[in-house]
């Protein structure tokens, strides 16, 4: 075994990973392309490189995000604190002047006598298996991870498991939805009755309840969505996103502009359903899938979106029974390489078919700042304990880096990206209706949770 743990990828999840390696007396070896080759995103040389928004959210407990952030001040994590050194004003959320951030985190891991940075590809001429066959590794390489290295993970993780963009619906709390409106059940229920017994019909369709709800649409309410939605703006791809995605799906929007019916033929088709409220076939219907195995969150089915996030709060919550939508998760379509972590990780970001490797960021599915930097919290803690032959360090479900790392780590056949959300943290024991006294409450036992 070597007396060092490799980290690749010196974005914000491979820095937080070889921070927390190294404060533990640890050498690490962290391996990052630039200068030497830039993403098609990046153009920054330091390490830790903001591209897109410089917020990493609310810093509110009763935000999930500010609730992490809250986490990982709690864990000694150094890029929050870097993030908090060098705050520009922005409210209630935290916000960071991008290059002294980089500049910062580049000068502590740079200065950091365990760490020694390595400026070259994994995938030319050093390659993922050689680098684990002897040592512990962290891959870290963020949504652009490099096409040699990909196809590198690729062979390690079997290539079905491996994903180069993310196409994902919105996804919403379940009790933000009106249940005045919305109804439980499957298409076709009374077709299939016929084919089976009375008592198998009810077993599959009380376990079968759960995964649906629906939401039925009368031809006005339809027409109005359907115009509303085409007109609705949308984020402009880079030129190297544009031919994937569009190969790989298609926009609901741009679906609903090639026909006011081409939505009732397709994702919002009404066959096999009765509206229980007038006891007949809805003019359209939009299905809500449950996505995790609480049933407190459910995706808008056949929604991938390339609409802005304010434009999906606006537009989806036309439908009739999300007039009060939560959303946990927007619906995105973006390059992203990430695997199916659900069927591959465990809880601490290890690997299941080669132990001597972790992940971590958003090549895991973890989507976000503030979740990246978690994830390479949790890997390199865990990192950690396997070099020095320790048990693994779980965190509790309770808190939201114990929350996303099962989410992730859980099978799950229609596994997408997720950020942090109070929807994946177990529910209370107690029922309270007002939302932010609800959050509240579970972010006292989150941080209760790390203190004992």
């Amino acid at each position: 075994m070597n007396d060092y743990i490799t980290v690749i990828g010196g974005g914000l999840a491979g820095c937080e990973a070889a921070y927390q390696i190294s404060k533990r007396g640890i050498k690490v070896k962290l391996y990052e392309m630039k200068p030497k080759k830039f993403s098609p995103a990046h153009t920054n040389s330091d390490l830790a490189e903001i591209v897109c928004s410089n917020s990493f959210k609310s810093n509110l407990i009763t935000n999930a995000c500010g609730l992490l952030k809250e986490e990982l001040r709690m864990c000694d994590s150094l890029l929050i604190k870097i993030a908090d050194e060098t705050a520009v004003p922005a409210g209630q959320a935290l916000a960071v002047d991008r290059e002294i951030f980089a500049k910062k985190v580049t000068e502590k891991i740079k200065n950091n006598k365990f760490i020694e940075v390595i400026n070259e590809e994994v995938g030319n001429e050093i390659h993922l298996n050689d680098l684990a066959k002897n040592g512990i590794v962290i891959i870290a390489t963020g949504p652009l991870t490099s096409e040699t290295l990909a196809n590198e993970i690729g062979n390690i993780t079997d290539n079905d498991r491996l994903y180069f963009y993310d196409a994902a619906a919105p996804i919403i709390t379940k009790d933000s939805i009106n249940f005045n409106i919305a109804f439980f059940g499957n298409r076709y229920e009374e077709e299939k009755k016929k084919d089976e017994t009375i008592e198998n019909w009810k077993r599959r369709l009380e376990i079968q309840e759960k995964n649906y709800i629906n939401l039925p649409l009368n031809k006005e309410e339809y027409e109005k969505f359907v115009k509303e939605l085409i007109n609705a703006e949308v984020v402009t791809l880079h030129d190297f996103e544009k031919r994937e995605i569009f190969e790989g799906c298609m926009p609901v929007e741009v679906m609903a502009g090639r026909g006011i019916d081409t939505l009732r033929f397709g994702p919002l088709k009404p066959v096999g359903f009765d509206d229980p409220r007038t006891g007949k076939r809805p003019y359209a219907v939009v299905q809500l899938r449950q996505d995790n195995t609480e049933g407190t969150i459910y995706n808008i089915v056949g929604f991938q979106t390339n609409l802005k996030f304010g434009e999906q709060k606006r537009v989806f919550t036309m439908i009739p029974g999300l007039e009060n939508a939560d959303f946990v998760k927007y619906g995105v379509m973006h390059r992203n390489t990430y695997i199916n972590s659900s069927f591959l990780l465990d809880k601490t970001y290890n690997l299941k078919k080669n132990t001597n490797i972790y992940f971590a960021g958003q090549i895991t599915g973890v989507e976000g700042y503030v979740e990246s930097i978690s994830s390479g919290m949790v890997a390199g803690l865990n990192a950690v304990a396997k070099f020095k032959g320790e048990e693994k360090i779980v965190f509790s479900n309770n808190t939201v880096m114990g929350a996303l790392a099962r989410y992730i780590s859980t099978e799950n056949s229609k596994f997408q990206p997720m950020n942090a959300n109070f929807g994946i943290l177990p529910e209370l024991d107690v029922k309270i209706k007002d939302k932010k006294l609800r959050y509240e409450k579970m972010a006292e036992r989150s941080l209760d949770n790390l203190k004992n």
